[in-house]
């Protein structure tokens, strides 16, 4: 069946209702009652009709039968029955007009094989209806501004703010929800989608991007369904200036994406999230405090032209902590400028000292202005991207007057006056609750961030999203390929070699021998000890089998390879076919990388390259993107590796030709999507690296299994 798509517009139908029926109304379901007063609290109490043909009063109302009896058009249901009696109840929605179900039931795919098959049938009939189906498994939807509160929550937040939150679990957005009030951050909407049987996380950021009230996203979800239509979405988000900021669980690698190659183990499924993210300007986080924090300051700040952190503080001691939370973050707290320095002097007590992170110290309590000045200086330097301001706010809500009005007032009429956004920064962790609230409100003071870990945090995210963002929309683009017609027959060393010298990719040079004797005339050639490894397609970690040997002479070579022969007979290698033996030079000093391209089923292929060669999977230090690569974020890949000063040279190493080894990486990213309809993974391990001299050691390509 083709599924009509799910567009801006037709969600848009389905997310502006004037009229609702509450389907499998009880007075024992908490579910009926509490979307029953949200919605009467709200003002919809004469367009809410209870829908329970056994029950002639629920809630204190009277009920119908059908959505059909109301006798009047049903913009939104809400689906509460049994998951057997779903799809009638869909029908009788779609009946009475309505453009969107949100389906509260259970019992559906997250129950098993049976489930599964009721999810989908409700889905086809949703999608027979053209009825827009949210869940099921779903708690509903509020949209703050326009007083919606469709959703089976207490205490839906009732003051607009602009940042969406999407959860694809309703037991935990309860608690998001009250954080996100705790912490000052400002919802515009709070949606669960549940199951995704038809509207996912995808679609609803698409929605949400053209929603001129929302300015940042935040997304708690534990897998992404229908990528293509997530990855679209979110880099149309980041275009826009919106940041997406996701708390994905599940980081655990649970499986390899190949048997036969080291870069499935070593990509992994967390790993693969991370890069796709990277790649659409995705901000990941690890809580929920984090998640909400970061959306709530990138709605406040969008996109950062600078990315220097200014910092001012009624505390000297909130200064040293803030600047070793930014050394561990990797923030830049950049010294401030001469004119900048000049300004604040003028202001500043002579026991004051003028820097960044800035002491205002106890003289701004004597005269608040000094904050005023010091918190616009700081927020005008041309090196700082956002200004964190440090002071106290009321804890609990007394009902008093904050004593500490004035350093608040003078905080605020800073921050009007700084041409870099600021937020108001508390010590600790505390709630923003209404006295601190009215504070704000009454010195104008726009943003706050409890705690200087997430203030720090918050700046560190959104500075690394700017970045990114910048360079999404860049002209780097990776260079168009030519799709390679090739035999998916396994190949052996001499082979995939081969193809990697058709890509441009160098090869350390090698002879190919059938005898003793041929070996020993090969180590002659090279004039140095050699490297001797088995030629077959069949036999793909050659070392676990002791088909490889190294540091052999001349003499020795005949044995050698008679040696290598009887190895690969083993039965261990299942009756392989053997090729003779490889037989290359032996290369000393130098690092050791592993460049590898392995296939995700979401995803498609993905580059990794990696520290240590035979050690890849011990040292664990990678860097992954999905292809296409260009050369500049093959560059920054190798520069993220945490081994990355190596490359640059130490302890009298030679520094490596990084723009040249950008090149093979990307040669090889291209090869294998040359290669891409037949292709499961390549590698090249090691590809070692010695100064200008770069030369693949060994190489691998597996072909995906036919289906």
């Amino acid at each position: 069946m083709n599924r009509t798509p799910i567009t801006p517009e037709r969600l848009r139908a389905a997310f502006a209702p004037t009229s609702f029926a509450i389907i499998g109304a009880s007075e024992k379901s908490n579910f009926s009652r509490l979307v029953h007063a949200n919605l009467v609290a709200a003002g919809h109490e004469s367009r809410t009709y209870l829908i329970n043909p056994r029950s002639p009063a629920v809630h204190g109302r009277p009920t119908h039968p059908t959505c059909v009896s109301v006798g009047t058009p049903i913009d939104l249901a809400f689906v509460m029955v049994p998951a057997s009696s779903t799809v009638q109840a869909l029908r009788d929605a779609a009946d009475a007009g309505a453009k969107g179900v949100l389906v509260l039931s259970s019992g559906f795919a997250e129950t098993g094989p049976d489930g599964l098959q009721l999810q989908q049938e409700l889905t086809s009939v949703a999608e027979e209806l053209g009825v827009v189906l949210i869940g099921p498994n779903v708690l509903g939807y509020v949209d703050v501004a326009a007083r919606i509160p469709a959703m089976a929550l207490a205490n839906p937040p009732q003051e607009p703010g602009n940042v969406a939150l999407i959860s694809q679990s309703g037991a935990s957005c309860g608690a998001m929800k009250d954080f996100a009030a705790l912490s000052g951050v400002g919802l515009s909407h709070v949606i669960t989608v549940g199951n995704e049987a038809m509207v996912t996380v995808g679609h609803l950021i698409d929605y949400l991007v053209e929603d001129d009230q929302v300015e940042a996203i935040a997304v708690f979800m534990e897998g992404i369904r229908q990528p293509e239509v997530f990855a679209s979405a979110a880099r149309r988000a980041t275009l826009a200036g919106k940041a997406v900021v996701v708390l994905k669980a599940g980081k655990s690698d649970l499986a390899a994406r190949s048997a036969t190659a080291h870069t499935g183990a070593l990509v992994g499924d967390n790993r693969v999230v991370d890069a796709v993210f990277e790649r659409l300007g995705v901000i990941r986080v690890d809580t929920v405090e984090d998640m909400l924090v970061t959306a709530g300051f990138a709605a406040h700040t969008g996109p950062l032209e600078q990315t220097g952190l200014g910092v001012v503080s009624i505390s000297g001691g909130a200064c040293d902590i803030i600047a070793d939370l930014a050394h561990d973050a990797g923030v830049r707290i950049p010294d401030l400028t001469e004119g900048t320095v000049r300004e604040i002097a003028a202001v500043m007590p002579s026991y004051g000292h003028v820097q960044n992170p800035l002491d205002v110290t106890g003289a701004a309590i004597i005269d608040p202005d000094l904050f005023r000045s010091a918190v616009t200086a700081v927020g005008n330097d041309p090196e700082v991207g956002a200004v964190l301001v440090v002071n106290s706010l009321p804890l609990g809500d007394a009902g008093e007057d904050f004593y500490g009005q004035p350093l608040v007032d003078a905080i605020g009429a800073g921050l009007i006056g700084s041409k870099a956004p600021g937020s108001y920064l508390t010590q600790v962790t505390q709630p923003i609750g209404a006295t601190a609230r009215q504070a704000m409100s009454r010195g104008g003071v726009p943003h706050v961030i409890p705690g200087l870990r997430l203030g720090v945090d918050a700046f560190a995210r959104v500075a690394q999203w700017s970045r990114r963002r910048a360079r999404i929309d860049s002209t780097e683009v990776a260079q168009s390929v030519v799709v390679r017609t090739v035999g998916a027959a396994p190949l052996s060393e001499v082979e995939a070699r081969n193809l990697m010298k058709s890509a441009g990719v160098p090869v350390v040079p090698a002879v190919h021998v059938h005898s003793g004797v041929a070996a020993a005339a090969a180590v002659r050639q090279f004039g140095c000890p050699v490297a001797m490894k088995i030629v077959s397609a069949g036999i793909a970690h050659k070392t676990d089998l002791g088909c490889v040997h190294l540091g052999v002479t001349e003499a020795d070579a005949d044995r050698i390879y008679d040696e290598i022969l009887i190895a690969a007979a083993h039965p261990t290698a299942n009756g392989a076919v053997l090729d003779g033996v490889l037989v290359s030079p032996m290369r000393s000093g130098g690092i050791e990388l592993l460049v590898g391209v392995t296939r995700d089923p979401d995803w498609g292929l993905m580059l990794a390259v990696a520290l240590g060669g035979v050690l890849v999977e011990v040292l664990d230090d990678v860097a992954s993107a999905p292809l296409p690569v260009a050369k500049g974020e093959a560059r920054r890949m190798l520069e993220r590796l945490r081994g990355a000063a190596l490359l640059h040279g130490v302890r009298g190493g030679k520094a490596a030709d990084l723009d040249a080894l950008a090149e093979v990486v990307c040669s090889i990213g291209r090869l294998a999507q040359e290669l891409e309809p037949t292709l499961d993974s390549l590698e090249v391990n090691p590809l070692r690296v010695d100064g200008a001299t770069i030369e693949a050691l060994d190489a691998l390509v597996v072909w995906r299994a036919s289906e």
